[in-house]
């Protein structure tokens, strides 16, 4: 498996972006289902990774920023290929990023129930923390939300 770098136009990525809208739609409510399209996180000129093998898209997550923080978007990993460490894999690569462009902490909205269990412990285990909703979003009883504050490289460079 490699992480790649790529667009979420990238036609490799239709099915997993498809499978990604539909498990939203199947778990969340229409009010609490904030999964983008891929012309969305186009729009937003989102960077997305994917992880391939030969080929194959198994896993996806996008980096939307704004100045110096970013939200992490559109994180799915085929149904059949959880558990294998890919969405901790992607993870690192956005944090790796986030940490390269100087930003100083990292969002993100996922699911609060049951089907995203997995989602939440991939976060907390990166050292995402709960915090109240921000942005657009709002207080609902389907999303949970977490940030990450990083280090800016001036802090960094400041650093014993």
């Amino acid at each position: 498996m490699e992480i790649i770098q790529t667009s979420a136009k990238d036609p490799r990525l239709a099915t997993l972006f498809a499978a990604h809208l539909a498990h939203s739609a199947a778990w969340s409510p229409p009010e609490s289902c904030h999964t983008l399209s891929p012309d969305t996180l186009a729009e937003g000129d989102a960077l997305v990774w994917a992880a391939m093998d030969g080929g194959v898209p198994l896993g996806m997550g996008a980096l939307q920023i704004d100045g110096a923080e970013g939200e992490i978007k559109s994180m799915h990993i085929l149904e059949n290929q959880r558990g294998k460490g890919i969405g901790r894999a992607l993870l690192d690569a956005i944090l790796a990023e986030a940490e390269r462009r100087g930003l100083s902490v990292l969002r993100l909205e996922t699911g609060a129930h049951a089907p995203y269990a997995a989602a939440r412990a991939l976060y907390e285990g990166a050292g995402f923390e709960v915090c109240p909703p921000f942005g657009a979003y709002h207080l609902a009883p389907y999303s949970q939300y977490y940030e990450k504050r990083l280090l800016a490289a001036a802090e960094l460079e400041a650093s014993p």
